[in-house]
């Protein structure tokens, strides 16, 4: 009989938001929780609000060196294993490619959304994925489970979802993501989630905190999991293929692609 264990948790952008409400979940259910987050100062808060099951880190989510660095010194703290992993750090929407008709000469786009929304969100994912192949699977039968969460500037998170995430399963490991319509977070203004709340457009956040115990709880991978404002989630499925021959073809690349992601020794 497996020894139980408390669970781990390490979540970006735990600071605030989601993340906060997110931690503030698990530790109700028992977990020992690092948060790392940009801003420390939010992410201490966390941790003097919630007591000693969760421990702060300052982050740049958008740097892969920052990423390590903390997710190698939480690793530590939570005594060697992590049994969830939340990449809910991101930022907002901006003007990413220059707009004036009269500059002269060409300007670099501010790309900063990718860097945090999608390429930290996929550091995060590879730091998670790693770690959880060289565990052992715990009393429910994983090795852990991961899921990013989906913002308007990360439509890329839902197609490494969709397409990493079948394959992992084999691996006792998942990944899921999360995709919620507009939150009141720090990401925004109070006027406009005012305005949306006064119309009901405003996703409550229990509906996205549901949406993750219902993967924390789960055992399927590769799926996306909408909330909405009225309060529920939906299991959002991709498009049709085109016809039966697309069908066959993805199936066959699916095939041809496998063993690139399936865990090599270099032993």
């Amino acid at each position: 009989m497996l020894k139980m264990h408390q669970k781990t948790a390490y979540i970006t952008g735990g600071g605030s938001g989601i993340g906060r409400a997110v931690t503030t979940m698990l530790v109700n259910r028992g977990f020992k929780v690092a948060i790392a987050d940009l801003n420390y100062a939010h992410a201490k808060d966390v941790e003097t609000a919630l007591g000693p099951q969760v421990i702060a880190y300052e982050v740049d989510a958008a740097s892969w060196d920052s990423q390590t660095k903390v997710f190698q010194q939480a690793l530590e703290h939570l005594g060697g294993r992590v049994d969830f992993v939340c990449p809910i750090a991101g930022i907002g929407e901006r003007r990413s490619i220059p707009n004036d008709p009269t500059s002269k000469g060409f300007i670099k786009p501010d790309l900063a959304c990718l860097d945090v929304d999608l390429y930290g969100v996929t550091y995060t994912v590879s730091l998670a994925v790693q770690q959880m192949r060289r565990q052992e699977k715990d009393e429910e039968g994983f090795r852990g489970k991961t899921l990013p969460i989906y913002t308007a500037a990360k439509h890329g998170v839902v197609g490494l979802t969709r397409s990493y995430g079948v394959y992992l399963p084999e691996e006792h490991i998942t990944l899921n993501a999360v995709c919620p319509n507009v939150v009141r977070t720090s990401i925004s203004t109070a006027d406009f989630y005012d305005k949306l709340e006064a119309k009901g457009l405003l996703t409550p956040m229990s509906s996205v905190v549901n949406a993750f115990e219902n993967i924390l709880d789960g055992k399927f991978s590769g799926q996306c999991l909408e909330a909405g404002p009225n309060g529920g989630i939906d299991f959002r499925q991709p498009a049709e293929h085109l016809d039966r021959e697309t069908a066959e073809l993805m199936e066959l690349l699916y095939e041809r692609a496998h063993p690139l992601h399936q865990p090599v020794s270099q032993e």
